[in-house]
């Protein structure tokens, strides 16, 4: 009867801790064990740390501002966002704009002398480098390490005579080549290069595209986690050497083998208090992004493997389901936030803008519960929304979920075609929105293929509206197929008769969300008033 009880009570407090998580996705299975991806959401190029009992955890995050996204964890399974690393994207006057593809690529996060240090690329600028006391912020400004294009994928290391590395790869983008990896001295205090660096593995033979180096040293070899083969088709390379500029050893270490997980690489080596060792990475998957995995890993003549090695070759191959990590005390099911009640003070950590944003386009009332946003005039050099930096949205959750909103549309009646709905967004979007008309207000439904590419958008006219009140739904099915549907009374929805296939983005997933936008200058534009966003089960 104990043993019921004790059952009933675990049972019931995971059952009670999903109810304040993902209504889409739930890694933790309550029963002990994880299924992956512990994030089915877009972390690429995912680096973590353990400080204590705490797990600590960054990934890309692009042009989207904020940026650097701090996720948080006690047992690598159950994770939430606990803020950003930067508020705004420098320099300032170049994130002014949409910069898709650009800004903050692969990071490093790590923690040394009671801080926390992230060494980010910008491939256009350089590598830079912020600090806390705490992983929540306040984070430093960014201060340049070391200028220049395609330096990317940067990662320090400490060593033992007290002298400080940085490895990286290059961006062939911007650098005019790629597929290797250097080693780089670093000033005493980590923020500046100090010198030209030596190459300590070149690629191009058995590795080709290899980046996103780790840096660890354990048992008194050195050793470089880096991807090789590309984003989607590679594996997990490691390279080892008792002397920090090689010669490098070299064994893959993970692939996709057998399992449906393709391209399974990049990420960051964690333990945990108990002594276990484990691997997160990304597995690209589309439209979805890059979403996030957990590995079991295990040391054997001090070369590890990732995953389950069934054949015993050293190679491992992903798992799908596997045991949780061990840890002393039970921890609560957790997941990144995704709906929105609009109810405090300031948004959910969830939301990111296309550009570094003004402080006009959005405003919070905690007495109505309301997102306002204020249309903001799109850029004249904009050909449709691609451009538009005054996007607010957020990664897909899941491979099918219901997103519903909403939405109280006053336009300035002076103006013609303010524009304000919910999108999905990527190289191609779709959005449904209220429209002002010079008769009027008008529900349109609008599919822009090649946005990327300055196509024009196709916008068809639904319904003219008796109200500026109106709810907006998108339901995404499984391969990103996306309809979308509308109701005057929040409970019986008409659905818009086509099937938008979501796109990814430029190095990301597809995002949805909410924008509202006006074609004319004016002194007092008009706005919209969002009740809540609601991401829920398919």
């Amino acid at each position: 009867m104990k043993a019921f009880f004790t059952v009933f009570i675990t049972l019931y407090t995971l059952t009670l801790n999903a109810q304040q998580a993902s209504k889409t996705w739930i890694p933790d299975l309550g029963n002990g064990k994880y299924k992956n991806p512990v994030i089915n959401a877009d972390y690429s190029d995912p680096d973590a740390i353990r400080v204590g009992n705490d797990f600590y955890m960054v990934s890309s995050s692009f042009d989207a501002v904020p940026g650097l996204p701090i996720l948080h964890s006690k047992d690598l399974v159950n994770w939430t966002i606990i803020g950003h690393a930067l508020k705004r994207q420098v320099p300032f006057d170049h994130f002014a704009k949409t910069q898709h593809g650009n800004g903050v690529w692969a990071p490093a996060i790590r923690f040394h002398n009671g801080e926390f240090y992230i060494y980010y690329p910008d491939p256009d600028f350089g590598i830079y480098l912020t600090k806390a006391k705490n992983a929540a912020g306040p984070w430093s400004n960014p201060i340049l390490v070391e200028a220049g294009k395609g330096l990317i994928d940067p990662c320090p290391l400490w060593d033992e005579d007290g002298k400080v590395y940085l490895a990286h790869a290059y961006a062939g983008s911007r650098a005019g080549i790629k597929s290797i990896i250097v080693v780089k001295k670093m000033n005493t205090s980590g923020n500046r290069v100090i010198d030209e660096g030596k190459l300590v593995y070149d690629g191009h033979e058995l590795d080709p595209t290899i980046e996103g180096p780790k840096f660890y040293k354990r048992n008194g070899f050195y050793y470089i986690f880096a991807p090789g083969g590309g984003v989607s088709t590679g594996w997990q390379t490691v390279l080892r050497s008792k002397n920090i500029y090689g010669p490098y050893q070299r064994k893959v270490v993970m692939d996709q083998g057998k399992s449906p997980i393709n391209g399974p690489h990049q990420g960051a080596w964690v333990n945990t208090p108990s002594g276990e060792d484990w691997f997160l990475h990304f597995q690209d998957k589309g439209a979805y992004g890059r979403v996030m995995h957990l590995q079991p890993m295990k040391w054997i003549n001090d070369w590890p493997v990732i995953g389950i090695d069934a054949d015993g070759n050293g190679i491992g191959e992903p798992v799908q389901i596997h045991k949780k990590p061990l840890m002393a005390k039970q921890t609560m099911i957790s997941t990144p936030a995704e709906s929105d009640e609009f109810n405090g003070i300031n948004l959910g950590l969830q939301w990111q803008w296309q550009a570094n944003p003004l402080a006009t386009w959005s405003f919070l009332d905690p007495s109505k519960g309301t997102l306002r946003l204020f249309s903001a005039k799109m850029p004249d050099s904009a050909k449709n929304l691609w451009d538009v930096p005054n996007l607010l949205l957020q990664k897909f959750p899941a491979e099918k979920f219901t997103v519903t909103t909403k939405l109280t549309f006053s336009p300035n009646t002076k103006l013609e075609n303010e524009k304000s709905g919910l999108i999905i967004a990527g190289l191609s979007y779709a959005n449904l929105a209220i429209k002002s008309k010079k008769d009027g207000l008008y529900l349109v439904y609008t599919v822009c293929k090649n946005a990327d590419k300055d196509k024009a958008e196709d916008e068809k006219a639904v319904v003219k509206l008796t109200s500026n009140d109106i709810y907006l739904c998108v339901s995404v099915a499984e391969g990103a197929k996306c309809q979308f549907s509308y109701s005057i009374n929040g409970t019986s929805f008409t659905p818009i008769n086509d099937i938008f296939q979501a796109e990814a983005g430029k190095w990301i997933g597809a995002k949805v969300g909410l924008f509202s936008v006006r074609e004319q200058q004016t002194n007092d534009s008009g706005y919209a008033d969002f009740d809540f966003f609601r991401v829920e089960k398919f």
